[in-house]
């Protein structure tokens, strides 16, 4: 069974979750608004890989991406133009838009394509805003630990900062800005908790780069 279909099975369980740890889906959700409170406004962007739509509406992220039939079912639901595809396969023009979102990408087949994809649909100067899990801070570790017995990690890849770094620098992106969130374990995480800057304590990263 592939990710997609994965996905496709698991959708009410991948539901649960977030209602489950509002908490932690909140301070994700806090971390990520910090960054794109930085941008200007009236500007137009993508999530890719944006599941059920859980950040891209609370954002303000009209389209993107998601190969899951299912999930994108309840994307469209929530008001956002859905189109099946990839990551590492965009089916949009070059120089199209203002910022690329991803918070998906332990899921993602080649990480390095996909920046590069980032890379060819946005403008000159636009911003790459991603999300993702610290695979040396605690959260990714117990998913890791888990993997072999989980619906949608048992196939995820989590990434060191450093290896992010590198992969920016590689596909041309520059001026790195880092945040963070998750400091614990996630079953101790009950209250709303603010970004700090840079990384190294949080289990939840956000980078923004620009396109060079």
């Amino acid at each position: 069974m592939t990710t997609t279909d994965l996905f496709d099975a698991h959708v009410a369980q991948y539901e649960k979750w977030y209602e489950d740890h509002q908490e932690v889906f909140q301070s994700e959700l806090l971390a990520l608004r910090e960054q794109f409170a930085k941008l200007p406004e009236n500007i137009q962007g993508i999530e890719i890989g944006l599941g059920t739509g859980r950040f891209s509406q609370p954002l303000g992220i009209k389209e993107g991406i998601e190969p899951s039939k299912e999930m994108a079912k309840l994307a469209r639901k929530r008001g956002i133009e859905i189109m099946g595809a990839m990551a590492e396969r965009l089916p949009y023009a070059d120089l199209q838009f203002d910022f690329v979102l991803f918070v998906t990408i332990c899921f993602l087949k080649d990480l390095k394509k996909a920046l590069q994809e980032a890379r060819r649909v946005l403008k000159p100067k636009g911003a790459l805003i991603m999300g993702f899990l610290d695979s040396d801070q605690a959260v990714a570790k117990a998913y890791e630990a888990k993997k072999k017995h989980s619906n949608f990690y048992r196939d995820a890849r989590f990434y060191k900062v450093s290896r992010i770094a590198s992969l920016l620098r590689e596909t041309g992106f520059v001026d790195p800005e880092y945040s963070q969130t998750l400091f614990g374990k996630l079953e101790d995480i009950e209250q709303l908790q603010f970004p700090l800057p840079g990384h190294g304590e949080g289990s939840f990263v956000v980078v923004k780069a620009i396109r060079k």
